[in-house]
């Protein structure tokens, strides 16, 4: 059951973790922390997106770490192969019908964002590691989807503290990764540029991700039955 939990898992925290892009404070970063923004602070870009990327793999592990805590409350329950299938689909399905907003259900969300004072406040490496740690923490600001739910509950059901720390790690990483996405922005103009084709491609990216759960999470078997 573990290495298909696995399986399930990453998948849901790259999903995740690329839809939560979009979200008002995804895309601030992406305006805030470009090379552009960096050389009117007086900063280095290079050094700025290292250290956001650091800060969100060690909030993905604070997730991870969160989500490890419920593991070894479920393995200590010790659930059967099928009521942990069971339990990974039904999840699964209420987050599609959430992210869908079918019937007008929602799981509910917050709408924070981080202290964009800081950008003025301190040094880059501090907002850089502060920034990544909130948004790598994937519930510490503005929640853009579901599915970050359904990983804490893949991630429980797996019942290995390995597993959920990974989970978690992943989540962070290509979260603080995302930084990378505005390498380019140098000038006024590129951020424009920039935004329309990230903008123009958000729907496209709901869509793939809602696919993507319902192929992997819907599965009606585990391979290790």
């Amino acid at each position: 059951m573990t290495p298909f939990l696995v399986v399930i898992g990453l998948a849901v925290a790259i999903s995740a973790a690329a839809r939560s892009t979009w979200s008002p404070c995804g895309l601030s970063m992406l305006s805030s922390l470009t090379p552009l923004a960096e050389r009117g602070r007086g900063h280095r870009y290079r050094t700025t997106a290292a250290w956001f990327i650091v800060g969100g793999l060690i909030g993905g592990c604070a997730l991870g770490a969160t989500a490890a805590l419920f593991a070894l409350a479920v393995r200590a329950i010790g659930p059967s192969h099928n009521v942990v299938l069971g339990v990974t689909a039904l999840a699964a399905l209420i987050a599609f019908a959430s992210d869908l907003e079918l019937f007008g259900f929602r799981l509910p969300i917050h709408h924070r964002q981080v202290n964009e004072r800081w950008l003025d406040q301190f040094r880059g490496w501090v907002y850089g590691i502060g920034f990544g740690f909130q948004i790598g923490t994937g519930l510490a600001t503005y929640i853009m989807t579901a599915a970050l739910y359904l990983l804490i509950v893949v991630a429980s059901l797996s019942q290995s503290v390995v597993v959920a720390l990974t989970l978690g790690a992943v989540f962070g990483l290509v979260r603080g990764l995302a930084v990378l996405l505005g390498r380019t922005i140098t000038n006024p103009e590129t951020l424009r540029s920039f935004h329309r084709r990230f903008s123009a491609v958000q729907g496209k990216a709901k869509w793939r991700f809602l696919i993507a759960s319902k192929r992997s999470c819907g599965r009606p078997a585990c391979p290790s039955q």
